[in-house]
Formats: C-alpha cells, sequence, structure tokens
C-alpha cells in the first residue's frame, strides 16, 4: 500500500516558522498519471481541514484563507517531496499535519477527493 511520509514538525514559538515535507517516493511517477498533493491538518477537537494544494506536473498552488500569506507549498520533482513552509506560525496552527495526494491532478479541498495519505506530524506552537 502506497505510503506518504511526513516529516519536519515539532515545537516552535508563536511568530516562528517550520518546514514539513512529505517523501512521495512510493507514488508512481508516469507520464500518464496527473497527482496533486495536498496538506491538511487536524487541530486538537476539530475536523481535518484544508490548508493547502499544488499540482505535480505544473506546481500551481492552492491555500485555504487561514495559510494564504503565511505558508508556502512547493514540490521537489528530482526529490518526489513536497514541501510546507509556515511562517509567522500562531497558537492555532498548533494541529497534526497530514500529507495526501490524488491521481486526479486536480488541487481540491476536500479530503475525500485524495487516494493516499501519510500518518502525520505534530506540530505545536506555544505563545
Amino acid at each position: 500500500q502506497v505510503q506518504l511520509v511526513e516529516s519536519g514538525g515539532g515545537l516552535v514559538q508563536a511568530g516562528g516558522s517550520l518546514r514539513l515535507s512529505c517523501d512521495c517516493s512510493q507514488l508512481s511517477f508516469d507520464r500518464y498519471t496527473l497527482y496533486a498533493m495536498g496538506w491538511f491538518r487536524r487541530a486538537p477537537g476539530k475536523e481535518r481541514e484544508f490548508v493547502a494544494a499544488i499540482t505535480w506536473s505544473h506546481g500551481v498552488p492552492y491555500y485555504a484563507d487561514s495559510a494564504e500569506g503565511r505558508f508556502t507549498i512547493s514540490r521537489d520533482n528530482a526529490k518526489n517531496t513536497v514541501y510546507l513552509q509556515m511562517d509567522n506560525l500562531t497558537p492555532e496552527d498548533t494541529a497534526i499535519y497530514y500529507c495526501a495526494a490524488n491521481n486526479l491532478g486536480i488541487t481540491s479541498t476536500l479530503e475525500n477527493n485524495y487516494n493516499y495519505w501519510g500518518r502525520g506530524t505534530q506540530v505545536t506552537v506555544s505563545s
């Protein structure tokens, strides 16, 4: 079973930065499959929510309002890795962050549109 692997989570003070990575090397990258990658998060006591997404082929990003202007999603095709650079973090960003992928090639905000998931990485922002 394809597994995405997140890393880079940790504890940071408010106003700080973290960069999450998602190893996508288990996906089958070929000329026929279009992928889109997404980041979601689940805060304590809340539903999992969309954060950002990017098309693998063209690198077109899309952000949730909460991430716009503070987070940057990118991908490195050579390394089969997706990144989420998070700046100016606040305690409200505390959550488990999940990497996801779909073979539809669309940057969806809906988790049901993603076929593959990682197990998540914890991000904790202290005030």
